[in-house]
């Protein structure tokens, strides 16, 4: 059966009508249709463009698909109707089309230096298999190859670069030859420089990020996922690490305590900014409202930071939004999220894949 949706629709703010056919849109009216919403603010899903369904909360690999469904529905139920994978050590293609789970795009493994990353999480290679690995996992993801550029070296006690430039540049092209957007865990000063003028797609985290790379990320139209509520955690990994790497440890501090104003910065210059979560491993799923208040909090407008987690969002993975035979999927709000942003913590109405969640 068909359903008939009508209220304030975003971004544009026009109240209109809308019928979902299946899973898609059409501003035709529909006969018969099941009105589920009349009223509200109605938004595209949001999305959580950086997150982990195969990453267990506490850093482990996922054991099934049943525990990759449970993770996707939590941020389903929060209204996040599209998931961007951003690296799983489990396999779960199958969910890629099941009805009840959010859209997926998805990276394969994490590729990594060894020992330079979580346990059991990355395929850990050394420089001359990077660009081969990098292939491999392009093929087993949706689109996207997830790169750890930096992490803690035990041998220098700070954070540095996985690899030399030359081998990080080899793996973007890499990626970019298979048909896949690379996407880089950074948080250091020097492995954002390499991984930015190698030509990556999309920063995650980016701490180390500065005034002159960010004008060149926006020359370049490089996506930041900055995942605040991931680097609001630094203070909990630097008292864990400074018995051992003091330097390393204030070196965290200061990258979170700055990281508000790099943000800033960065959509002052145009850069595109998504919300991402990290959730999976550190972070709980269910938090892109949370994200979405803390970017917020930086100075970036509700208008914005609501495209961040919908429309643009969307457009950037290839998921349209509610235009003209566009994906039926939708939330709908009881006030207008750009005039108080906190209503996106509790959706009326959920509908994904034309289906209502509730």
């Amino acid at each position: 059966m068909a359903l008939h949706v009508r209220g304030t629709v975003l971004p544009d703010g026009e109240v209109r009508d809308i019928w979902l056919v299946g899973d898609r849109v059409t501003f035709e009216p529909v006969a018969e249709a099941e009105t589920i919403s009349d009223g509200g603010w109605i938004v595209p899903g949001l999305v959580d463009a950086h997150c982990h369904l195969g990453i267990a909360y506490g850093a482990k690999p996922i054991e099934s698909l049943d525990q990759a469904r449970e993770l996707a529905a939590i941020d389903r139920d929060a209204g996040v109707l599209a998931l961007r994978d951003a690296g799983s050590p489990y396999p779960y293609p199958e969910l890629d089309d099941e009805p009840g789970v959010p859209r997926l795009a998805r990276a394969g493994r994490h590729v990594a230096a060894p020992r330079r990353y979580l346990r059991d999480i990355g395929v850990e290679v050394a420089a001359d298999e990077v660009a081969a690995v990098v292939t491999a996992q392009a093929k087993a993801g949706t689109g996207w190859v997830k790169l750890v550029g930096d992490w803690i070296d035990r041998e220098v006690g700070d954070l540095a670069p996985s690899w030399d430039a030359a081998t990080m540049a080899a793996a973007v092209e890499a990626a970019h030859a298979a048909g896949a957007r690379a996407a880089v865990h950074t948080f250091s000063e020097e492995g954002v420089e390499i991984m930015v003028k190698a030509g990556v797609d999309s920063v995650e985290h980016g701490t180390g990020l500065s005034l002159e790379l960010i004008d060149e990320m926006a020359r370049r139209g490089t996506a930041l996922v900055p995942t605040m509520i991931n680097i609001r955690t630094f203070g909990k990994i630097a008292d864990q690490a400074r018995s051992r790497f003091a330097g390393y440890a204030d070196h965290m501090i200061a990258l979170r305590d700055n990281f508000p104003e790099v943000v800033l910065a960065a959509w002052e210059a145009g850069v595109p900014i998504y919300v991402g979560t990290d959730a999976g491993g550190g972070i709980r799923h269910g938090l892109a409202a949370e994200e979405m208040l803390y970017l917020h909090e930086a100075g970036i407008p509700a208008a914005d930071v609501l495209a961040a987690a919908s429309w643009r969002a969307r457009d950037w993975l290839g998921f349209p939004g509610l235009v003209e035979g566009g994906l039926a999927d939708l939330v709908v709000y009881d006030a207008d999220p750009r005039a108080d942003l906190r209503v996106v913590r509790a959706p009326r109405r959920i509908v994904l894949r034309g289906a209502v969640i509730r």
